[in-house]
This record gives C-alpha cells, sequence and structure tokens, in this order.
C-alpha cells in the first residue's frame, strides 16, 4: 500500500489531500502542529490514516517530524500543503520546513503547495531571515521561493517528481469563507501528482494544469542560490 505524507492536514486543502487519499486506499501520514491541533480529526479514525505531530516553524520540530515519519516507514510522497500567510513565520513554515523535510525524507513524488500570488514575490535573497526572528518575507516571497525549490529539485535529484500547485483562491481558514475557487479543485490536483496518475512529470500546475510561473523559477544560478542558502541555515545539504 502506497504511503504518502500531507503535511498541515488537520484542516482545509490539507485534510481534504488527506481524506482522498484515504478513500484511494493509500496508507497517509496526516501531519498536525500538535496533538490539540488534530483533536476532532475524523479522518484518524480511519486504520490508514496516521498522525504524526511537529512544529513546522521551528528546525527543532521539522526533524522531530521527520523521525516519526521515518518510524512509519518508507513514503512514496510528500504534499507539502501546510503554510502560513502572514508574520514572521512565513519563511519557516512556507520554505524552510519542505526544504528540510524534502532532505530529511527521501520520497519519489514531492507536491509543493505555491499559489498565483508568487508572480508577485521579488528574486533576491537579499535580507532574508530564514530563522523567523523577524519578518522579511512576504507570503508572495515566500510562494515564489517554495516553486523554485520545486523547480531546484526536480533539477538535481534525478527519478524525483518535483511539482508545484497554485490550488486557487479556495475557501480555508487562510482564504476566508468568500474565496471564491472550488475547494475539492483545489486538493484534487496535489493528490493526482502524489498518486503519480498520468505522465511522470515536474512542472508548475493549476487545477491539473500546466502552467507557465514566474520566470525566476527557471533561473538554474537562482535555484541553486536557493538551494545553498538553505542548506547552509538547517546545516542539511540536499543530497
Amino acid at each position: 500500500m502506497p504511503r504518502i505524507l500531507v503535511t498541515g492536514a488537520a484542516v482545509g486543502l490539507g485534510l481534504g489531500a488527506a481524506t482522498e487519499l484515504v478513500e484511494h486506499g493509500h496508507e497517509v501520514l496526516v501531519h498536525a502542529r500538535s496533538l490539540a491541533r488534530a483533536d476532532g480529526v475524523r479522518l484518524l479514525d480511519e486504520p490508514s490514516a496516521h498522525l504524526v505531530t511537529g512544529d513546522l516553524a521551528t528546525l527543532d520540530g521539522v526533524r522531530e517530524l521527520a523521525e516519526q515519519v521515518a518510524a512509519a516507514g518508507p513514503v512514496d510522497a510528500i504534499i507539502h500543503n501546510a503554510g502560513v500567510l502572514d508574520g514572521a513565520a512565513v519563511l519557516p513554515v512556507n520554505v524552510v520546513a519542505p526544504y528540510l523535510l524534502s532532505a530529511l525524507v527521501p520520497a519519489r513524488r514531492l507536491v509543493f503547495l505555491s499559489s498565483s500570488m508568487h508572480r508577485g514575490g521579488t528574486a533576491t535573497l537579499d535580507g532574508l531571515d530564514w530563522s523567523g526572528s523577524t519578518r522579511t518575507a512576504s507570503y508572495s516571497g515566500s510562494k515564489l521561493l517554495v516553486t523554485v525549490l520545486a523547480a531546484a529539485i526536480a533539477r538535481v535529484r534525478p527519478g524525483v517528481f518535483s511539482n508545484a500547485v497554485d490550488p486557487g483562491w479556495v475557501p480555508t481558514r487562510m482564504g476566508g469563507p468568500n474565496a471564491p475557487d472550488d475547494l475539492e479543485l483545489g486538493h484534487r490536483t496535489q493528490v493526482a501528482l502524489a498518486e503519480g496518475r498520468g505522465a511522470d512529470t515536474s512542472g508548475y500546475w493549476h487545477h491539473q494544469r500546466r502552467e507557465e510561473p514566474h520566470r525566476a523559477v527557471r533561473d538554474e544560478a537562482f535555484q541553486d542560490e536557493l538551494l545553498l542558502a538553505l542548506a547552509e541555515h538547517t546545516d542539511v545539504p540536499l543530497s
């Protein structure tokens, strides 16, 4: 039975993706920030759904999560769904955690949560505080960087299929109740890519269609600069 990790799976898009994956017969590692955060998540009553926890805003929290995942056994795919909209944790949660988890947990398929707002980000690493001690990046900037990260991994890790997904503006806790896009369509692309349905590929997606991302995503020099900065911050290179 394929095993898939979904981060930020207690609510919203992550819960939707995890639920659909369980329905499709997969074993799913359902990540929540804490036990309290997962309280009342009925999906965890399913025998093929298993709770893992860790605070993605801290390096120690990501490492603890990686240890729990390793104890469960090899994973086939990771959906890096967890994210925050604002505050000092934007870089640690939206960029550093997906990098470190990808470095620590081998998986053949990686799915990173991007956003159409990544196109408003600035392609620079100057002045960024990866630790989150201060807020040095916008949400748009963090989503540009995680989209660059997805493309970088696809290039430097042969045999790994690494994709970024724009789920649309959907009615989640982050998106708000009046968001106009379809919540089901928002997580369906994540599920399809994690399962590897269709041709094996890497790219940038919106509602199961490939789109062209910000031009910086294709900049290999910028990809390498980002990978180096994250390796230095975490002390874990992407092998």
